[in-house]
Parts: C-alpha cells; structure tokens; sequence
C-alpha cells in the first residue's frame, strides 16, 4: 500500500496482511478520494476504523488540518504509529485505541465535531448504520461535512442524511453523506 495523492504521495504505509484488517486497494481509494478532493482541505477528520491509517493517511496528505485516528487493536494501532513516523507526518493527529462506540461518545461528551468522518469498518458486522445514526443524532458532523462510506454487502441507508454520491467499484460500494 502508498499513499496515492498530496503531500505525501508514493510513500509506503505498512499493513497489508494483518489478520482482521482489509485495507482499501489502491486505485479504490484514488477513485474515493476523488470524490471528496474539494471537501478534505483544512479538514477536521475522522477515521473510526483506522487499520493501518491508509485513508486518514490520504486525508492528511491531502490537506486534512487534524485527523483522529480510532482503533481498538494494539498491534494495529501499533503499525498505524510506525507508518505515521515512517512518513513523517507533521501535521495534527490523534490515535485512540478504543472500540469505535467509546470513541464515539467521547467526541459527543468533548463536542468535538467533524468536517470528514471515514467510515471502512469490518465488513462482517455491519456497523455503517449505526454509525451513521450516532452522528446524525449526536451532531457529529458538522454543517458542510461529509462522510465517506465503504463496504461490501451491508444494507446501508440513512433517512436523515443527505447521500452525495455512490459508487461501485467491483465488489465494493461507496457512499457519500452530508446533512
């Protein structure tokens, strides 16, 4: 894996083939970030199911003023921090190790908001939705924030967010929310 755009382009980031991990391909996560480019400059971010960091990363090297990074696996975050150094990444970000629900009423009890939220969970347990309720109904996000959604076979729909944009790529969907 590399970072595939900004700042930071060409640089490695570590993770591949950790056990419980499913790191965006490539020229997937071009073809995301695309879609966003104009919405990450100056951006606080969010990337609640960090893995190895590959799309925070993206969002830092593009522009991303402040990125959380959220993961509840030692190892992992362990390799996200090892990547962080490894590209030498100076601008503002955080690694929580906790499970994404902890984290995410940290962000509402601290009334920390977002312009960027990153949503790549494990596929197998369909969390999207919920996710996406939880930032609705906390106000997470804010005005002219967006939230980027990837997965596979999960149902995901919202009532209360606006969807953006979607995209198929292969077996994989992505979906873009605003308020």
């Amino acid at each position: 894996m590399r970072v595939i755009s900004g700042k930071y382009k060409g640089r490695n980031i570590d993770g591949f083939n950790i056990e419980g991990t499913r790191p965006t391909m490539d020229r997937v996560k071009e073809s995301m970030f695309a879609l966003i480019q104009n919405k990450i400059k100056g951006s606080i971010c969010l990337d609640l199911f960090a893995g190895s960091g590959s799309l925070g990363i993206e969002a830092i090297s593009n522009g991303s003023k402040c990125t959380y990074f959220v993961d509840n696996n030692k190892k992992i975050l362990d390799i996200l921090t090892n990547n962080i150094k490894n590209i030498n990444i100076i601008e503002e970000y955080h690694l929580i190790k906790d499970v994404y629900k902890n984290a995410l009423n940290y962000f509402k009890n601290n009334n920390i908001k977002f312009d960027l939220i990153i949503l790549d969970p494990p596929y197998k347990y369909n969390l999207i939705n919920d996710v996406l309720d939880f930032v609705y109904n906390n106000n997470l996000l804010n005005d002219d924030g967006i939230i980027l959604c990837e997965y596979e076979e999960e149902k995901v729909e919202n009532l209360n967010l606006k969807l953006l944009k979607e995209k198929k790529y292969g077996p994989k969907y992505v979906k873009v929310y605003t308020k």
